[in-house]
């Protein structure tokens, strides 16, 4: 039997914490759904969503009668059963809550059965936030079980504008073109390129001790343990290798053979369900070949991983790779990345492409510089010259650290534009 006592102590300690908790706005949208689930990698502030909607509601004349909010990650929390919701609810009321207040249930994943309870709630007319760390919380089968009640939200780490909007960065027009405003604009660019967006990293003089940390707590908690892994520097040379391959279509045989030859026999069927249990923890994200057959498609992708942070622990030289991987995250923002509901590919049939979205009709390339080298300026515009005539493109980028320009050709223009201001929607001649 829950401690009710306990209960109420959490439930206050919530409120004041939640309460003095400085906001900074995330770039989610909820398109005004009374029931959502926010799903994503550890730490990659999800709870700060419910945070700011909880304020919003306090900032808007309500109060913490109508509002009862619980993590279930809490350690004291430890052996609660999905049937104790009763009381926690009790328990508010006798706080003084109204009976049926608004729900924001964080990390419920920890709670067997909680899909069902959260679809009886639902049908009940509460209005409900929940927030969860496995990707499986999307998935079509949960989805049905959810009965159509929830709108599902996908959040990633801190974006760069996030960034910037935590550290106070303007990044206006008239900024800009100030040197001390591009400066400081160009130096938080090169921090998140190299270390990525986890909330609670911003601000440490030294990233990589609690960038490390998360990653560790989701190789060993999230995957190792969560999934019974009996060897788990297999796993660890495993995600090893696919960082060295971000940029690159890898299929399950070949990483089974590089595996097998370095750390143990491992199986094509093992190699698989790996990768599997790193994309239910979110730590993998797969992009499939628009040109590929079925079997192909499945079994020889490319992989990214979802902060940079976590990528640049794994890579010895990464910066390539992290900016390949930079524009892989802030497409996967725009467009989602639901198994069921695929928006962004790769292309690979003659003609190469890093970025495919077929809806807009967009290719892209990633290249740090093309100026550098005139083999590698000369592989990408050539690329996206010979792509018109194999798919439809109404724009054509390729994506650099800081070089810019435009070339022109019978099909139009290929813009050459700098990272950053592609994700900041920054005019390129600025």
């Amino acid at each position: 039997m829950v401690d009710k006592i306990l209960i109420k102590q959490i439930l206050r300690n919530n409120r004041d914490e939640i309460e003095q908790f400085q906001i900074v706005h995330r770039d989610v949208q909820t398109d005004g759904f009374d029931c959502c689930i926010f799903v994503g990698v550890r730490r990659a502030g999800k709870s700060f969503v419910l945070y700011e909607k909880i304020q919003q509601i306090i900032r808007e004349g309500g109060s913490w009668n109508e509002i009862l909010y619980i993590n279930f990650e809490d350690e004291r929390l430890e052996g609660l059963d999905i049937l104790d919701m009763e009381t926690i609810l009790e328990c508010h009321m006798e706080m003084g809550g109204v009976a049926k207040p608004a729900l924001f249930l964080d990390e419920i994943q920890n709670i067997d059965g909680w899909e069902k309870y959260a679809r009886r709630i639902a049908d009940q007319k509460y209005k409900v936030w929940i927030t969860g760390s496995n990707a499986k919380m999307l998935s079509k089968e949960m989805m049905t079980t959810l009965g159509g009640r929830y709108l599902p939200v996908e959040v990633y780490p801190f974006s760069l504008l996030e960034c910037l909007r935590w550290a106070g960065i303007s990044y206006d027009e008239q900024t800009l073109l100030s040197k001390h405003g591009r400066v400081d604009v160009l130096r938080a660019y090169g921090e998140y390129l190299k270390w990525g967006g986890l909330p609670d990293s911003l601000g440490l003089p030294v990233k990589r001790n609690y960038i490390s940390s998360v990653y560790q707590k989701i190789y060993l908690g999230d995957i190792c343990t969560r999934n019974k892994i009996s060897n788990p520097n297999l796993l660890r040379l495993l995600i090893k290798k696919i960082s060295e391959t971000v940029r690159r279509p890898i299929s399950y045989s070949r990483l089974a053979q590089v595996l097998s030859s370095i750390g143990g026999k491992i199986s094509v069927p093992t190699t698989i369900s790996y990768i599997s249990y790193c994309e239910d923890a979110w730590l993998l994200f797969r992009l499939h070949n628009r040109a590929s057959s079925f079997s192909e498609k499945e079994t020889n992708c490319k992989y990214y991983f979802v902060d940079n942070g976590i990528l640049s622990l794994l890579l010895v030289d990464p910066t390539t790779a992290l900016l390949e991987n930079f524009v892989a995250l802030q497409l996967f923002r725009i467009y989602g990345h639901a198994p069921d509901n695929e928006r962004v590919f790769f292309y690979n049939d003659n003609v190469e492409v890093d970025f495919y979205i077929p809806e807009d009709e967009i290719a892209i390339q990633v290249s740090y510089s093309i100026a550098k080298d005139e083999e590698t300026r000369e592989r990408e515009v050539k690329t996206l010259q010979k792509l018109p005539n194999v798919l439809p493109c109404n724009r054509r980028l390729i994506i650099t650290y800081d070089e810019q320009q435009t070339i022109e050709d019978e099909y139009g223009k290929i813009e050459v534009i700098p990272c950053w201001k592609w994700v900041l929607g920054v005019s390129i001649f600025i």
